[in-house]
């Protein structure tokens, strides 16, 4: 509790030192971080089904020759690994702020009902308008987060009280139920949208065309802008509603911002690549091992771990068959199980 009052009043005067020193030390780790991401991403662009080594990835992105090896890393494995890095880092900022406005250690960002109001999207899309490709499922899905996300608020306000973390996790609850109830109905009925719906709920990166981070790429950078805006008052929300109403914050407009920004960043997300699970649940405690309960360092630094977790996860499915791949939703399955059950079983990693 300490530590949370000072990350939402500042470091007090007297200890210079002791702040210089967290601060350096957060530097630090802020910039292995950022390391570890570079060699994630020089990973996806040469490794996989063919390896390429690093001096020819280099000269392929710098001078291409127009051969084999340049169409794979300039057309498939260089905008595969930016979906990547862009997806992470929006999940994992995700998660930071849903885990902290529910006040639940094991809250992911699909609570809210925005993964399943993507998903009846995709498929409302598809049997109602006969959207036939991925760029055209983006903006369905990202209408169906949007709505969803935009229901659960409203709902959890009612009465005029504003949201609560319980009544958001309720209503949440409520709303995927619904959701996903509305989109079993219409995938049982129509065959065309059960095989889109199969491949699309997966979770990949594979077969998504460059168009696709353009179209995403605007709700990503505003979700991670209202998320870098709104951290100083995520602190003194953490410490409860009454003592951030007692330090000058105005809190439903704190949590409509965090809400909104939860809905952009899993809802681009969840629309470019399909519903990739255990992300958002497990870089928020991966970086806030490291830094603390001060979200000004927990937003970048659960971006980069996020970033990191996919591309690691999208390499192993490269690798992990001899022919083919798997699914990086898959392998971030994998990994995130024994995350999870780590999690509930050890306290001073559940303790927000």
């Amino acid at each position: 509790m300490e530590g949370r009052a000072l990350a939402a009043r500042g470091t007090p005067s007297g200890a210079p030192r002791l702040g210089d020193a967290r601060r350096r030390r957060r530097l630090l780790g802020l910039g292995l971080l950022l390391a570890g991401l570079l060699a994630c991403v020089v990973a996806g662009i040469s490794v996989g089904a063919r390896s390429i080594p690093l001096d020819d990835v280099w000269r392929l992105l710098v001078s291409p020759d127009g051969g084999e090896n340049a169409t794979i890393v300039r057309s498939l494995r260089v905008p595969r690994t930016a979906l990547g890095v862009l997806v992470g880092a929006s999940l994992g900022v995700a998660g930071v702020l849903m885990q902290s406005h529910t006040r639940n250690p094991i809250a992911d960002p699909s609570l809210l009902g925005v993964s399943a109001g993507a998903a009846c999207g995709v498929v409302l899309g598809i049997f109602l308008a006969d959207v036939g490709s991925l760029t055209g499922y983006v903006w369905f899905a990202l209408a169906g987060a949007l709505a969803a996300s935009t229901a659960v608020f409203a709902i959890a306000s009612g009465g005029g009280r504003g949201p609560t973390p319980v009544t958001l996790v309720l209503a949440g609850a409520a709303m995927t139920a619904l959701l996903s109830a509305v989109t079993s109905a219409v995938v049982l009925v129509d065959q065309q949208s059960l095989e889109v719906f199969r491949f699309w709920r997966v979770g990949s990166l594979v077969g998504r065309p460059p168009e696709v981070i353009w179209q995403v790429l605007p709700f990503l950078l505003a979700g991670l802008a209202i998320a870098v805006a709104t951290a100083p008052g995520m602190n003194a929300l953490a410490l409860g509603d009454d003592v951030a109403v007692a330090l000058g914050q105005r809190v439903r407009v704190t949590r409509a911002a965090g809400i909104l920004a939860i809905s952009l960043l899993t809802g681009a997300s969840v629309a470019a690549v399909g519903p990739v699970g255990f992300v958002g649940l497990m870089a928020p405690h991966l970086a806030r091992a490291i830094t603390g309960p001060d979200h000004r360092w927990l937003v970048p630094y659960a971006a980069l771990c996020g970033a990191s977790l996919v591309l690691i996860a999208d390499v192993i499915g490269r690798v992990a068959r001899g022919s083919g791949e798997v699914e990086v939703g898959i392998i971030l399955a994998v990994m995130g199980g024994p995350f999870f059950i780590a999690l509930i079983r050890r306290r001073k990693l559940v303790a927000l």
